[in-house]
C-alpha cells in the first residue's frame, strides 16, 4: 500500500473550499463574517433581477393571493406581482350590494381572475366572483352529468323564483320550489335548499334548478305507497292549494289531485274561483288514479246530491211546479224549476191557441206555473207545459207545504183557504170603489135635509147669543091659518026639493 497521501485509492479527499465571495466566512471563534458586496453582485442587472422575482400574469388568468387591505369599496390582494391587485366590491361576490368586510378579512387566501392586467391607472384589476364562477362551472358540470344534487343558501327573491348561491347564481323557478306551487317565496331567503340541475348553459351563464325534482326523487317511495292506497270511489278531505282556469288542485296530504272545472259543481261554472278558493277545506271523491303519470283526478260534485236525481225523486209527471223563464228559443222557452234544473216548454205547449213566437206568451224572468209532462232522468230532460198547467192539476208537494194544506182539496188541486178569495175580492172592490155584489160602481143617493120646526132652526143661534150675553131676537108672530071646515058642518044637506036649511 502506498503511503502517498495524494493517492486516490487510499486518501480521503478534502471538501472543496467555500467561495468566500458568495457566502462569507467564519472566524476562529465561530463568528460569521458576511461577504463583501460589490457592484453587479447579483450576476445581472437590478431590473432584470427584480423582474425575475415577479409573477407573470395575463388577462383571464386564475391567480391566488393574500388579502392585504379591505376598504369599503375594494380589496387589495397580493399575488406576488409588482403591485397589489384590486378587487372592486362588485367583483367580490355573486350577491348584490355586499360589504367587503362581510366577505373577506385580512390575511385570507383568495382565488381571483385577472380582468385587466393594467387599467388606465396602471392597476391590476381582479375578480373573486369570476374566479368563483370558473372554479364552480367545472364542478357543476360534473354534478349535472352524474345527475347529482347541489345545495346552497337562498340569497335573493326575483321575479318568478329564487336565486341560490351554489358557487354561482342558480335560478330556482317558483313552480319548482315545492311539489305544489308556492305563492310567498320570501320565507325561503336565507334557507339552504337542495336542488337538481335541470338546465346548464355556460355561454349564457344560465343555471336552472328544480327542488321539486329532488323532492319527487326522495319521496318517490312515499308517493308510490300513497297512490297504491288511494282507490277510485273513496272520499278524501283536502285543502285547495291552487285555482287555475281549468279547475282546482287539492292537497290530499302528500300529493295534489286535480278537480276539473266540469267536476266542481252540478251547475254551470264560469270560473273555478266562483266555487272554491285557496285554503278551502273540502271533501272530494277520487275518480281516477294514474300510477304511471302519478296523477289523481278528483270530483267535488260527486260528494253532493245530483239535483236531477233529487228533482226526479220528489216530482212526477202530471204535477204542477212553479218556475222562472230563463231564455227563449225559436221552438219554445226554457223554464228553471229547481236549483240547476231547467225544463223546456215547447211552443206547442205554450197556449191553447196557435203561437207563432214564444215572446207572444212569455218573457225572460217571468214566473209562472207549468205542468211536468215528461221527465227523462237519464237524458236529463224535462218537458213542461203552460197550456196544461192552465187547466189545473195536482200541485207538487213542495208547494203544498209552502202554501199550506188548507189551500188544496182532496185531489191536491189548489183552491185557496176558506174565504180567502172572497176576502181578496172584497178588499179589491173596496179600494176600487165598486159594489161587492155587482162589481159595478156604487150608486150613492143623497138624502133630503129635514125642514126645521118653527123656531127650531134658531135654537143653536139663541144658545150662542146667550153665551155671549146678548138677547135673542123675538120671533115674529105667526099669522093665523084658516082651516076649512068640512062641508057637512057648514051647510045642511039638501032636502028632497033641493033646498037646504042653513044652520048657524
Amino acid at each position: 500500500m502506498s503511503d502517498d497521501p495524494t493517492s486516490s485509492a487510499t486518501a480521503v479527499a478534502d471538501p472543496p473550499a467555500a467561495d468566500e465571495s458568495l457566502f462569507g466566512t467564519f472566524d476562529a471563534e465561530g463568528n460569521y463574517i458576511p461577504r463583501e458586496i460589490v457592484e453587479n453582485d447579483l450576476g445581472a442587472g437590478l431590473d432584470d433581477a427584480y423582474s425575475a422575482s415577479m409573477v407573470e400574469v395575463k388577462d383571464g388568468q386564475l391567480v391566488t393571493g393574500t388579502v392585504v387591505q379591505v376598504d369599503h369599496d375594494e380589496v387589495l390582494l397580493d399575488i406576488g406581482y409588482k403591485s397589489e391587485g384590486v378587487i372592486p366590491s362588485r367583483e367580490l361576490s355573486i350577491r348584490n350590494d355586499v360589504d367587503p368586510s362581510e366577505i373577506v378579512s385580512l390575511g385570507d387566501s383568495l382565488d381571483a381572475l385577472v380582468l385587466t392586467k393594467e387599467d388606465k391607472d396602471g392597476r391590476l384589476i381582479l375578480s373573486k366572483k369570476r374566479a368563483q364562477y370558473e372554479l364552480a362551472w367545472g364542478k357543476i358540470e360534473e354534478i349535472k352529468e352524474a345527475e347529482g344534487m347541489v345545495s346552497g343558501p337562498v340569497i335573493e327573491v326575483v321575479k318568478g323564483g329564487l336565486i341560490l348561491d351554489i358557487g354561482l347564481r342558480g335560478f330556482l323557478p317558483a313552480s319548482l320550489v315545492e311539489l305544489r306551487r308556492v305563492r310567498d317565496l320570501q320565507p325561503y331567503v336565507g334557507k339552504v335548499l337542495e336542488a337538481k340541475i335541470i338546465e346548464l348553459d355556460k355561454n349564457r351563464n344560465n343555471v336552472v334548478l328544480s327542488r321539486r325534482a329532488w323532492l319527487e326523487e326522495t319521496q318517490r317511495e312515499q308517493r308510490e305507497e300513497f297512490l297504491e292506497n288511494l282507490k277510485p270511489g273513496e272520499r278524501r278531505s283536502g285543502v285547495v292549494s291552487s285555482v287555475v282556469n281549468f279547475g282546482a288542485f287539492v292537497d290530499l296530504g302528500g300529493m295534489d289531485g286535480l278537480v276539473h272545472v266540469s267536476e266542481l259543481s252540478w251547475k254551470h261554472v264560469d270560473h273555478p274561483s266562483s266555487v272554491v278558493a285557496v285554503g278551502d277545506e273540502i271533501e272530494v271523491q277520487v275518480l281516477e288514479v294514474d300510477l304511471d303519470r302519478e296523477r289523481i283526478s278528483l270530483s267535488l260534485k260527486a260528494t253532493q246530491q245530483d239535483p236531477w236525481e233529487e228533482f226526479a225523486s220528489g216530482h212526477r209527471v202530471g204535477e204542477l211546479v212553479y218556475g222562472r223563464v230563463t231564455k227563449l228559443v225559436p221552438f219554445g222557452a226554457f223554464v228553471q224549476v229547481g236549483d240547476g234544473i231547467e225544463g223546456l216548454v215547447h211552443i206547442s205547449e205554450m197556449s191553447a191557441h196557435h203561437v207563432e213566437l214564444p215572446e207572444q206568451v212569455v218573457t225572460p224572468g217571468e214566473e209562472l206555473w207549468v205542468k211536468v209532462i215528461d221527465l227523462d232522468l237519464q237524458r236529463r230532460r224535462i218537458s213542461l207545459s203552460i197550456k196544461q198547467a192552465a187547466e189545473g192539476g195536482v200541485v207538487a208537494a213542495e208547494y203544498q207545504e209552502h202554501f199550506g194544506e188548507h189551500a188544496y182539496d182532496e185531489s191536491g188541486n189548489y183552491v185557496g183557504p176558506s174565504g180567502e178569495i172572497d176576502e181578496a175580492w172584497a178588499e179589491y172592490y173596496e179600494e176600487a170603489g165598486l159594489d161587492p155584489a155587482t162589481g159595478q160602481p156604487k150608486v150613492v143617493e143623497t138624502p133630503a135635509e129635514p125642514e126645521p120646526a118653527p123656531g127650531e132652526g134658531n135654537g143653536a143661534m139663541a144658545a150662542a147669543l146667550a153665551d155671549a150675553g146678548l138677547a135673542a131676537p123675538e120671533a115674529p108672530e105667526a099669522e093665523p091659518v084658516a082651516v076649512a071646515e068640512p062641508a057637512a058642518e057648514v051647510a045642511a044637506a039638501p032636502d028632497a026639493d033641493g033646498e037646504g036649511e042653513t044652520t048657524a
